[in-house]
C-alpha cells in the first residue's frame, strides 16, 4: 500500500485524478490532498464518495516526501522549483505542467505507447492533453506503416485552459443569449459562437507554443525526429473533450479497411466509424470516456495509397491528463 499526494487537488486535472485514484480503487494507505491557501480557507476540504471528507492542507516539503507517489496538477512555476527536490528526495513524482517534458533526463510518457521509459525513474512527465490524445490514434499507425507526415487540425474546448476558461465559456453564452455584452479574460477574444486559431504565445516561427508543443512532444514520445509535423491549434466553444482533423502521410502503402481494424485492437481506442448512421467522434459522445474515439478514415486524396485522413476527439482532462498519469502511477506500483 502507497501513501499518495495531489498537489493541485481542486483543479480540473487534480480533482479528477483523486476520483480516478478512488474508482480504480489504487492501493493507497494514505492520500493527502494540498492546494492553495485562498482555496483551503473557501474550502477546506473535498467530498469523496468513497472516503468522505478528505482535508485540504498547504504543501509543505517536510511532509511530501514521506509519500510513495505525488502527483503534481499545477503550474510550471511550482513544479520548477520542487519536483527535482521531490524527486531527489525519493518520491516517485508524475508532473502535468509542461516544466520538464522536453528535458532528455526526464520520460514523457504514454502508458500505452512508452511505459518502459518511466521503469525506474522518480520524475515522469505527463504530455499535453492534444498530444496524448492524438497519438492514442497515430503510434499504432506509425508502428505498421511509419509516418513520413502529419498535418493536425485541433478543435480545442475551454475547459482546456482551466476553470477559468470553463466558466468564461459558460458564463458568455448566458450572456449572448440574454442580450448581454460578452466579455473575455481566459481567451484573447469572446469564444461563444466563435473560434479562435489562438491557444497560448506565438513563438519566432508564427506557430504557437501549444502547436509547437504537439510536434515536439510526439517526436519525443515516438523516438523518430524524422517524421515532419504541423499543427494549428483552434480553440472551439466546446465545454470538454478536444477533438483533432489529422491527415497522414506513410512510407508504405495504407488503406482505411486495414486501419480501422489495426485501431480496433488497440487498448485505448474505440473505433467510431459509419458515416452512414452519423456515427463518428464527438466531444459529445468521447468526453467521460477513458478511450479516444477515432473515425472518418479515408483515403487521402493528395497522398493517395500512402496517406490517410482520420478525425480524433478525447476526453482532454480524463485521458488526456488525469488517466495518463493514473495510468502510470498504476503500472509503476504493478
Amino acid at each position: 500500500m502507497h501513501s499518495i499526494g495531489i498537489i493541485g487537488a481542486t483543479g480540473l486535472v487534480g480533482s479528477e485524478i483523486l476520483k480516478l485514484l478512488c474508482k480504480r480503487n489504487f492501493p493507497m494507505v494514505e492520500l493527502r490532498l494540498y492546494s492553495t491557501e485562498t482555496t483551503i480557507k473557501k474550502q477546506g476540504f473535498v467530498y469523496d464518495e468513497v472516503r468522505g471528507n478528505l482535508p485540504l492542507e498547504l504543501f509543505v516539503y517536510d511532509e511530501a516526501i514521506k509519500h510513495t507517489i505525488v502527483f503534481v496538477a499545477v503550474n510550471n512555476e511550482f513544479s520548477s522549483e520542487w519536483c527535482k527536490k521531490l524527486s531527489d528526495a525519493g518520491v516517485i513524482v508524475i508532473d502535468n505542467s509542461s516544466q520538464f517534458r522536453y528535458d532528455v533526463d526526464v520520460p514523457l510518457v504514454i502508458p500505452e505507447i512508452n511505459m518502459q521509459k518511466a521503469r525506474g525513474c522518480k520524475l515522469i512527465s505527463n504530455p499535453n492533453c492534444t498530444t496524448a490524445i492524438v497519438l492514442m490514434a497515430l503510434h499504432p499507425i506509425h508502428k505498421q506503416y511509419k509516418l513520413k507526415r502529419v498535418i493536425i487540425s485541433t478543435y480545442q474546448a475551454a475547459s482546456g485552459a482551466g476553470a477559468a476558461g470553463l466558466d468564461e465559456l459558460k458564463t458568455g453564452m448566458k450572456h449572448i443569449v440574454n442580450g448581454e455584452p460578452v466579455t473575455n479574460h481566459a481567451f484573447v477574444h469572446p469564444l461563444p459562437y466563435n473560434v479562435i486559431p489562438h491557444i497560448d504565445a506565438f513563438t519566432e516561427n508564427s506557430y504557437t507554443k501549444e502547436e509547437m508543443k504537439v510536434v515536439w512532444e510526439i517526436k519525443k514520445i515516438i523516438d523518430d525526429c524524422d517524421v515532419k509535423i504541423s499543427c494549428t491549434a483552434v480553440r472551439v466553444p466546446v465545454l470538454r473533450s478536444h477533438s483533432a482533423s489529422v491527415t497522414i502521410e506513410t512510407e508504405r502503402e495504407i488503406n482505411a479497411s486495414d486501419v480501422r481494424e489495426l485501431l480496433s485492437r488497440c487498448s485505448g481506442v474505440d473505433v467510431v466509424d459509419n458515416p452512414a448512421n452519423n456515427l463518428y467522434p464527438m466531444p459529445l459522445t468521447a468526453t467521460n470516456k477513458y478511450n479516444v474515439e477515432v473515425g472518418r478514415i479515408r483515403e487521402n486524396y493528395v497522398f493517395g495509397k500512402f496517406g490517410l485522413d482520420l478525425f480524433v476527439s478525447g476526453d482532454q482532462i480524463l485521458r488526456g491528463a488525469a488517466l495518463n498519469a493514473v495510468i502510470i502511477a498504476e503500472q509503476i506500483v504493478r
